[in-house]
């Protein structure tokens, strides 16, 4: 089982955005029994809170499902239940090595690294871009999914 966790600040926006994307295309190819993947927040602004209203809207328009959910926080546990934890941005990896102690396993990644960039999904709290957003999303979601399929031939993971 490989285990995806996506982080950002307060997990109503883009880490819910990519769990339901990436759930969408580990659907699609046939592989949803082989994956867990989940979202979880950095900071406490938003716990409990279901996903965003702009989140939802972008999701809808194209067509991916998702479900009801409320906002939780990461915790220390989550370094030894996860194989990948993918930030959004650089705040997100910082919140993460502080909680974990360090990334000895080098499982933590910025989302956008799977798409051979070296920046942050921008915040639509704060810009209002949810298509941006969603770009974004879409792009380090099927590179984190080849880069899963490269070293998880062992699974005989294939298109």
């Amino acid at each position: 089982m490989i285990k995806i966790l996506f982080v950002c600040h307060g997990n109503i926006c883009r880490s819910p955005m990519a769990e339901f994307v990436m759930k969408d295309m580990v659907r699609k190819a046939g592989l949803e029994n082989r994956f867990v993947i989940e979202s979880k927040a950095a900071r406490r602004d938003e716990l409990g809170n279901d996903t965003h209203y702009g989140t939802k809207a972008k999701l809808r328009q194209m067509g991916i499902p998702f479900a009801k959910r409320r906002a939780t926080l990461l915790s220390k546990a989550d370094y030894a239940a996860y194989d990948y934890l993918v930030a959004m941005d650089a705040e997100n990896v910082h919140d993460m090595l502080r909680l974990f102690g360090g990334d000895p396993e080098k499982k933590i990644t910025m989302l956008l690294q799977f798409a051979g960039e070296n920046r942050e999904v921008a915040d639509p709290w704060y810009t209002g871009n949810f298509d941006e957003t969603y770009e974004d999303v879409v792009k380090g979601c099927k590179g984190l999914l080849e880069a899963v399929k490269e070293r998880k031939t062992v699974l005989n993971i294939s298109e």
